[in-house]
């Protein structure tokens, strides 16, 4: 099946895809993963100034979720590849910005806007990589260019020992050296990418139309759950362990580092799963790892290894139900991708942004922990769980066949299968 793969469509442009996804997504989280050095800098209280201090990684969430639609929706205008460089530029105009010139918590809510502008490639990097790829691949295609939310783990890794090392100001010297992080992909992208040939021209009103269906709707609650879940507990994570752990700030990375990029792993396991069982069945799976683990988590318990290994089962059941995800949304909306993984990932990054305040808000409770948002989490699980049964039911006499397979596979393994359900 690999071999087949690698030879149906373009390489070189899904490679490129997901160094663009992959340094963006390392700028999208710099606060959220420098947030406990920026909190001190600023001298802000862990209890007292907790908003305030959840709002240094939810900017970023936010902004990067309200970003996503707008830029899916100029790459179905200017191409894929022509958008991914119009945001890479601004990106850096952003980062010399808050190397330069912020000071204060306002300049750091600018930034958080700025590197959300970053967050926005999702759509537009999925659709990019996998648009070269067959139905019976997209899962695979589009986990491995999806791979590159791993760029949280190059910033949980780097970005608190850059920051301890130049000092008091660390923290905004990071911005000025992650610019290199942008001029990697553009390279990639100007030497060896391609626009796919999957896009088709609409009017403005028929690109939006996706927005009102019903399944694009059931796409982005569950993409509430595993990559909302994702990028708000990614930019979490560090807060975790050094306010209940007390990990030291110089080294706040490593542990989060290494829960997050089992998500990034299991992103292209779960696609490759979803183009061999099926997308809905492989969501059947993971919303129970996911629901499980989360109030496996909400326990809060008192051994840091312990908790390593709960958090590293949520990451994979999240990263692998990613990748299932976005092996169906490609076969819904197969010439409007971008458009559709936009919105989806819009919302979802939009769901993401209930972590921070939730966890804000549970640890000024009388519990003092963070044991709500974890709840939260699996309370959405179970939700999702009982929405793929009723999608099942109506997508395989529609789009996919049982278990959320590609048609096309089922019917050349079965050429008398014409509608399966």
């Amino acid at each position: 099946m690999v071999k087949g793969f690698w030879k149906s469509g373009h390489w070189p442009t899904l490679v490129s895809a997901f160094l663009y996804f992959d340094f963006c997504f390392t700028i999208w989280v710099l606060n959220g993963v420098m947030r406990p050095i920026i909190a001190a800098y600023l001298g802000l209280d862990p209890v007292k100034d907790a908003q305030s201090i959840s709002w240094i990684a939810n900017t970023p969430v936010i902004a990067g979720a309200l970003f996503r639609f707008p830029l899916g929706l100029l790459s179905q205008y200017i191409g894929r590849k022509n958008a991914a460089f119009v945001e890479m530029t601004v990106i850096i105009i952003g980062l010399a910005f808050g190397w330069l010139f912020v000071t204060g918590i306002t300049g750091v809510y600018i930034m958080g806007v700025f590197l959300g502008i970053a967050g926005a490639s999702f759509g537009v990097a999925l659709s990019l990589g996998g648009g070269w790829y067959p139905p019976e691949y997209k899962g695979l295609a589009v986990g491995i260019a999806g791979a590159g939310n791993s760029g949280a783990v190059i910033t949980m890794l780097l970005a608190p020992p850059i920051a301890a090392y130049f000092g008091h100001e660390g923290w905004k010297v990071v911005y000025g050296v992650s610019i290199i992080f942008m001029i990697i992909p553009m390279i990639f992208m100007a030497l060896f990418a391609k626009e796919p040939p999957d896009r088709e021209r609409k009017t403005l009103g028929g690109y939006l139309k996706v927005i009102i269906e019903k399944d694009a709707w059931i796409f982005n609650i569950s993409y509430i759950l595993t990559f909302g879940g994702y990028i708000g507990f990614a930019s979490f994570l560090t807060t975790l362990f050094v306010d209940t752990y007390k990990v030291d700030k110089a080294s706040m990375g490593q542990i989060p580092a290494l829960i997050a990029i089992m998500a990034s792993i299991s992103r292209v396991i779960g696609g490759w799963m979803a183009d061999r069982i099926g997308g809905i069945y492989t969501m059947f799976i993971m919303t129970v790892i996911i629901t499980i683990s989360s109030f496996a988590a909400s326990t809060m318990p008192s051994n840091i290894s312990l908790m390593t290994a709960i958090l590293i089962v949520l990451f994979l059941g999240m990263g692998a139900a990613n990748g299932a995800t976005f092996q169906l949304v490609p076969l819904r909306w197969p010439v409007t991708s971008a458009i559709a993984m936009s919105l989806i990932g819009e919302v979802g990054a939009l769901g993401g942004g209930l972590i921070a305040p939730t966890m804000a808000a549970s640890i000024k409770s009388s519990y003092g922990n963070y044991m709500w948002g974890f709840i939260l989490w699996g309370g959405i699980g179970v939700f999702v769980f009982l929405m793929y049964i009723y999608a099942h039911r109506h997508w395989t006499k529609s789009f996919v066949g049982k278990g959320g397979k590609a048609l096309n596979v089922i019917q050349a393994t079965n050429p008398n299968v014409n509608n399966v359900s």
